[in-house]
């Protein structure tokens, strides 16, 4: 660099810093009262906190203290015909409204944490009028809370600013001027002539600066109109920019701070929108509408008004941006059904989009339900936080594991909080990697999480840029316009195939086990509660909780947003969630129950001394044992239906069963232990097959060191040698049909319980577990070396399975040292294979022969407690002939986490008009499962979501066992596709590999 251009951009920085410093003149101060909570209060309440009189320097809080600030004072006389402002800055979160309470505009502190290459975080400045009278009343209210952006306590909680100030704005709109310019020349190459003429145009500007008197900045912006007037030629890359606000839903700070970040932002964006014309602005997440539907009712109205005229644009079909790894599969779908006919109702908006910009990974299985949901195109920036390869395209085809396809596009500078400045124009244009064959990419400004979405200098520096010459020229509209073009290229672009793998954030497959037992727990819990109480009411009357149910849900999709679900939040947030699962999950069981009960009063009971009728809620005939007032009595039970067991008929246990405190043993497995409680060998008497390598040790709960935080953890944790749990007792005994040796295990100040159960006539070795975790930075885990080769494991996912290496041949193989997976992983030869099935858990690591689970982590950011707590879960070994087909790993995967439902009868005074024993629907191939079986949304028709779940085409029938009037095959929103042929209340459906079906079924 020339010497002269090095000490003139030196120059020119310390001007544009001293323009800055000269837009507001500051002129009295403003008095200051607030009434201060521990939690918010509705404006109707403002005065009933702790009354203090505050000044400048004054803490007025702690951290999540909550205020009304009531800020008074008189524009002096002295200002008639100036610009006046406010300059207001509480070192917290504050949202003005006007005399009813609805919010105006947000209020951030300008010390937040954030990363300024994006731009500022403070929002400060508060309109008075554009030319003062002189003598206004000042008469603020705000409500504030005592934290940053991000929940932190910046500032101590003292008021920095609270002034009535005079806006120069000539100087205002030359400091956008100046740093459009300055930033450009940066851009550019010092040996172009642009570059040469925008810094002597700025140093020629600067030149007129003396006194930095509205006057010299007149004469400066004149200077520098000739360069900002200079227009681009024919672009080879158009930007659109839309205006965003990522707000999580909870994350550093509690569910109800969120509620009121909201508020501020839309409060932000809707005044914006009135100072600049082209401005359109972005928000997703029903959820937040609703709270601000319902907390802040005028300013959702204005909201309406804005969408209603395109400059608004409800984005992203989910409920809320949700996370796709642990998220089961109905809830997917009741994510995007939910999401979308919410803003159906409320806007009049069909939304195309998926908008997950932060989410960690994407399940291959969203691609069909996107597709089946009327959702054509997903947007994200995550990927470009990978650590080891780059992701190869920003736009292209994502195809699923059942070939369908959506189109993405990952805005290429890689962030969702643009500063929308010209390097950010810039920097998109050199990192598009797809822009030899697209002419198109989109720029996501703002800042979120609070801090009010664009600010003016997004939108000052984004007038200046529509067609500057120098950069691609820039359009602000809507997301859904910018697909429209991007898909005009479509057949240009490369396809992607199978998940979206995120290599980074591993660690939130396990962090916060306890919320994500419950998940699974709860989506189980709905499934059979909607199966059970949708059948009741087809065949009975039955009323179904519809409302009950609908709100369950969405409570539930709440908590798998992507900062709850993978555990990424603070401490409270996880007090809060564990606490309403509870009362959620009793809440199903009370519903369930009462459903039970409905059935149960209309069947025809023969003679029976002790009659309970037993549910089965899967799609297949299951074989299993249950416990009956103290009795074990195995029971064959018909897919989708129940039967009448009679408890005082005990089943006689015939197979071969043995216990001890060294080996467990049934007719068709010998599972034997070493001293220390793990396991030295199973043997598989019907195949012949050892399934433990000579030498090895399975189910070793080892304690590995965990540096990491709740995302993250090395890769190369294992390469330090694990601590083991001790044994300190082993019990084996018999209980019915079960084997059981119990063992308990110590490891520093955490204590261990597991019985290891192998039950009569089943494959299936059981580790019922329970665990006192009170150890920090570890994680704990199991493994299984098994006797089979594989170069790929198959892990179930929503809707089927996908395959995973279990080498590190390349990077991206390396990069997936830790895998998420549902219910189950499966490494199989073509002839045997060995499943490892759980009721709660994620992650998993699978190496060469080894098939590992990560069951604890005791990680201490964001949450400094996280996991140290009581904990129950169940994992099983499954040695099996054949693949995972032949072997029906799916089935076992679901028969783990669906107990069977039993209820006793009451005999007395009582008609049944129901059999004994019944099956309400069955499909004739076992790769066909039922998903969900429910009400259907809009009418009292009966909804059934399959799917094939083993990736193979196949032609099945569905048999009715009530009177079936019609069928209709629809989309995952319930919408009418085609109509099915109904013969003797039977239809056939074909599928392709992993293909989900839903039909609409009206009985008779």
């Amino acid at each position: 660099m020339p010497y002269y251009s090095k000490v003139t951009k030196f120059c020119l920085e310390q001007v544009r810093n001293r323009i800055f410093n000269a837009i507001y003149e500051k002129v009295a101060e403003l008095n200051i009262k607030a009434w201060v909570t521990p939690e918010p209060v509705p404006y109707e309440e403002r005065q009933k906190g702790e009354e203090k009189t505050l000044k400048i320097g004054d803490k007025w809080g702690n951290l999540w203290d909550c205020a009304w600030f009531h800020f008074t004072g008189v524009v002096p006389e002295s200002l008639k015909g100036k610009k006046v402002v406010l300059l207001i800055d509480i070192n917290g979160e504050a949202c003005i409204v006007d005399e009813n309470g609805c919010p105006l505009q947000g209020l951030t502190n300008v010390n937040s944490d954030f990363d300024y290459s994006l731009g500022r975080p403070g929002k400060r400045v508060v309109p008075v009028a554009e030319r003062a009278k002189g003598g206004e009343i000042i008469d603020i209210w705000a409500d504030a809370g005592c934290n940053d952006l991000f929940g932190k306590y910046k500032g101590n909680g003292t008021i920095k600013e609270a002034h009535i100030a005079i806006c120069n704005e000539e100087m205002r709109k030359l400091y956008y001027d100046f740093e459009v310019l300055y930033e450009l020349m940066q851009q550019l190459p010092e040996d172009k002539a642009r570059h040469q003429r925008i810094l002597n145009a700025l140093n020629e500007a600067s030149m007129e600066l003396k006194n930095y008197t509205e006057e010299e900045a007149a004469r400066a912006r004149s200077i520098l109109a000739v360069e900002l007037n200079k227009k681009g030629g024919d672009p080879s890359l158009t930007i659109s920019a839309i205006g965003h606000a990522h707000i999580d839903l909870a994350w550093l700070w509690p569910i109800r701070e969120t509620i009121r970040k909201g508020a501020r932002t839309f409060s932000t964006a809707l005044m914006m929108m009135d100072k600049y014309p082209d401005y359109v602005f972005g928000a997703s997440q029903p959820q937040l509408y609703v709270w601000i539907k319902e907390r802040y009712p005028q300013l959702y109205e204005k909201i309406k008004k804005r969408v209603a005229e395109g400059r608004w644009e409800p984005q992203g079909a989910m409920w809320v941006e949700a996370d796709t790894n642990i998220s089961g599969e109905e809830a997917l779908v009741r994510q995007i059904l939910y999401g979308k006919r919410f803003f159906r109702s409320e806007f009049n908006k069909d939304i195309k989009i998926l908008w997950l910009p932060d989410v960690f990974g994407y399940t291959g299985s969203l691609p069909q339900i996107l597709k089946k949901s009327g959702v054509d195109y997903f947007s994200t920036i995550k990927l470009s936080w990978s650590i080891f390869n780059q992701h190869p395209h920003h736009t292209f085809y994502w195809q699923g594991i059942d070939g369908s396809k959506v189109l993405v596009h990952m805005p290429p500078e890689g962030t969702y909080n643009s500063s929308a400045a010209p390097r950010a124009i810039a920097k998109a244009e050199k990192e598009y990697l797809d822009k030899s064959v697209s002419d198109n990419c989109l720029l996501v400004f703002g800042i979120g999480d609070g801090g009010g979405g664009p600010g003016e200098e997004h939108l000052e520096y984004l007038l200046r840029e529509k067609n500057l010459d120098g950069i691609a020229p820039v359009k602000q509209e809507p997301t859904i316009d910018f697909f429209k073009k991007l898909e005009k290229n479509a057949s240009r672009y490369k396809t992607w195939t199978g998940e979206l793998y995120l290599e980074r954030h591993q660690g939130t497959y396990t962090t916060q086990a306890r919320n994500k037992r419950y998940n699974r727990k709860m989506e189980i819990a709905l499934r059979d509660l909607e199966f059970i109480a949708g059948l009741a009411h087809v065949l009975l009357g039955y009323r179904y909780p519809q409302e009950e149910i609908e709100r369950i849900w969405k409570e539930v999709l709440l908590y798998q947003f992507h900062d709850i679900l993978p555990g990424s939040s603070i401490t409270r947030v996880y007090n809060e969630s564990l606490e309403r699962y509870e009362i959620l999950l009793n809440k199903v069981k009370e519903l369930t129950e009462e459903a039970c009960k409905a059935i149960a009063g209309a069947v025809d009971i023969k003679a029976s001394s002790d009659p309970f009728i037993v549910f089965n809620t899967l799609s297949w005939e299951r074989s299993d044992w249950i416990k009956l007032d103290g009795k074990w009595i195995k029971v064959i039970l018909p897919p989708m239906g129940y039967m009448v067991v009679d408890a005082c008929a005990e089943t006689r246990i015939e197979q071969i069963l043995s216990a001890s405190d060294k080996a467990l043993e049934n007719d068709l497995l010998r599972v034997e232990f070493s001293e220390d409680g793990t396991i030295i060998s199973i043997y598989d008497k019907e195949n012949q097959k050892e399934v433990i390598p000579e030498g090895c040790r399975a189910n070793r709960l080892a304690v590995y060191e965990d540096i990491g935080d709740a995302w993250d953890f090395p890769i190369n944790y294992d390469e330090k040698a694990p601590d083991f749990f001790k044994l300190v007792s082993a019990k084996g005994y018999i209980d019915g049909p079960e084997a059981i040796l119990e063992h308990e295990y110590v490891y520093g100040e955490s204590r261990l319980s597991q019985k290891v159960i192998l039950t009569a006539g089943s494959r299936r070795i059981d580790f019922v577990t329970k665990v006192d975790w009170r150890e920090s930075g570890k994680m704990l885990r199991t493994s299984f070396p098994v006797n089979v080769f594989a170069d790929e494991t198959t892990c179930n996912i929503q809707f089927g399975s996908i395959k995973r290496p279990t080498h590190r041949n390349t990077s991206w193989d390396m990069a997936k040292y830790e895998i998420c997976a549902h219910k189950w992983v499966d490494m199989s030869q073509r002839d045997y294979g060995v499943a490892l099935l759980n009721d709660c858990k994620y992650g998993h690591k699978v190496y060469e022969n080894i098939l590992d689970l990560n069951l604890l982590r005791s990680s201490s950011y964001p949450d400094p407690i996280a996991d140290r707590a009581e904990h129950h879960f169940t994992y099983s070994l499954y040695p099996h002939a054949g693949d995972h087909v032949a072997g029906e790993v799916m089935k076992m995967g679901y028969e783990l986490n669906t107990p069977l439902k039993a209820i006793r009868v009451d005999t007395k005074g009582r008609q049944g008009v129901l059999s004994d024993v019944k099956s309400f629907i069955k499909v004739d191939k076992d790769s066909v499962i039922i998903e969900a079986v429910k009400k259907a949304e809009d009418d009292e028709d009966l909804i059934v979501r399959l799917y094939e779940s083993t990736g193979s085409g196949v032609k099945a029938r569905i048999y009715f066992d009530f009177a079936v009037k019609e069928v209709k095959l629809v989309n995952l929103l319930e919408e009418h596709l085609a109509d099915v042929d109904v013969k003797n209340n039977s239809v056939e459906l074909e599928f392709k590999p992993f293909e989900i079906h839903t039909l609409k079924v009206k009985a008779l």
